[in-house]
């Protein structure tokens, strides 16, 4: 019976996790940017930039991503490497997009 409220409790702590932009560290993306690690090179300063500004985007748009596609895009962004705004963001815009995208795949197919 105990297992019961620890579970409870921990999803209790996903959602109010969920419920403000999460404070990821992009400076080692873009350093690794800098370095050209990742296939680009691009100023650090200027990529630091970029990524305040995405941020700043999803702060103004948060309240339009569902709780579950900030979790789940969350865990994709963090997972196997350097977090970035933009990266997030783009999860959660394209999860929005796509709920948007009519049903009905075939309107418009000729048979």
């Amino acid at each position: 019976m105990i297992i019961f409220p620890v579970l409870l409790f921990g999803a209790q702590l996903t959602m109010t996790v969920a419920d403000q932009v999460p404070n990821l560290n992009v400076r080692p993306s873009c350093v690794a940017a800098a370095n050209g690690d990742i296939g680009i090179k691009q100023d650090v300063k200027v990529c630091l930039d970029d990524e305040s500004s995405a941020r700043g985007q999803l702060v103004k748009e948060w309240s339009q991503f569902s709780p579950t596609d900030r979790n789940s895009c969350l865990r994709l962004t963090t997972t196997g490497g350097n977090p970035t705004y933009t990266e997030y963001l783009t999860c959660l815009e394209m999860d929005r997009d796509a709920r948007k995208l009519p049903k009905d795949t075939t309107v418009g197919l000729s048979r």
